[in-house]
């Protein structure tokens, strides 16, 4: 540095201004805990909060809501102008509040988030929200066509085409795990018979293993053990989920899938066999193939997801 350092002094300070600049709070609403997070353009987490929904008082978890902001905006010491929340639902057309969302979360359904935070607010899915922090600033940063699951007690999923997430019409798309794979099989939730998360969700895990396992986890570790069994239906679950994938590439043809959720965390035990299985399924025209990820984001995608979500909404909304 040369003389006195002013200028390089001044271009840090620039530097600081602009990233503060452009600060924005994510919050991602779920029905166990809020998370709330303030970063900056370059992905930098500022501050974090956790805390929890109390889920059966809306009053109660509307107010903490606005209580995690305040916290934040004191902490970092800046007013944010924008403000992202992920939850779980459909949202409306305008991504002011969640249109539709029922059985969880009293309250939270057509709730304009913007008139009682005093703040512009954009609510979006939390899956959505969860893809945007991996398209951004995670495994799928500089990706234009993307597409995410989240496998865990359901199977969770969102859409990035040319960079930007596709909600579709009444902001709808991105239900993967209702996509049918065996037309013969029992509805699930939404009354699609045979789908993805049925298949591979821990919500139907004792119905596949005939009650002899009740989570994922306990038939993982019987199939590390050698049980053939807990294999067959382990690896018939994979197969599925590879036939699952194998379609979406044919439809949407991305250039790379991103696996998130705690199913994922079974690691070689699911990416090995379900790399084979992609092997039979996957139309690989030329010899391309789709690039299939573990996400990077962990408790914190939903909210800095609706971070990103929020500022980029706001400069296009102005």
């Amino acid at each position: 540095m040369k003389g006195n350092g002013k200028p390089y002094l001044l271009f840090l300070v620039m530097q600081q201004n602009r990233n503060m600049s452009n600060v924005a709070i994510g919050i991602d609403l779920g029905g166990t805990r809020i998370k709330t997070a303030a970063i900056d353009d370059l992905g930098n987490t500022l501050h974090q909060h956790s805390q929890p929904t109390n889920d059966g008082d809306h009053t109660l978890w509307k107010n903490a809501v606005a209580a995690s902001v305040q916290e934040i905006q004191n902490k970092i010491k800046i007013s944010c102008t924008t403000i992202g929340i992920s939850a779980p639902g459909l949202p409306n057309s305008g991504n002011s509040a969640i249109a539709y969302m029922p059985g969880r979360l009293k309250g939270l359904e057509n709730f304009v988030w913007s008139d009682f935070l005093k703040i512009k607010t954009f609510v979006l899915n939390d899956a959505i929200a969860a893809m945007m922090a991996e398209a951004r600033f995670g495994a799928a940063k500089n990706k234009k066509n993307v597409i995410m699951l989240t496998l865990g007690t359901g199977v969770g999923g969102a859409i990035l085409i040319e960079g930007k997430p596709y909600q579709g019409a009444f902001n709808k798309a991105g239900h993967i795990g209702h996509m049918v794979i065996d037309s013969e099989g029992e509805p699930d939730i939404i009354g699609m018979p045979g789908s993805l998360e049925d298949v591979i969700g821990n919500c139907s895990i004792e119905k596949r293993s005939s009650g002899k396992f009740t989570t994922t986890h306990q038939l993982l570790k019987a199939f590390r053990e050698g049980d053939n069994f807990a294999a067959g239906v382990w690896l018939t679950s994979v197969k599925k989920l590879a036939i699952g994938l194998a379609t979406l590439t044919n439809i949407l043809s991305p250039e790379m899938i991103v696996l998130g959720g705690g199913i994922t965390e079974a690691g070689k035990d699911l990416f090995e066999p379900l790399e084979k299985f992609m092997g039979y399924y996957e139309w690989r025209t030329g010899g391309n193939k789709t690039e299939i990820v573990t996400a990077q984001y962990g408790d914190l995608s939903g909210a800095v997801g609706a971070a990103c979500f929020a500022r980029e909404a706001g400069n296009i909304r102005g």
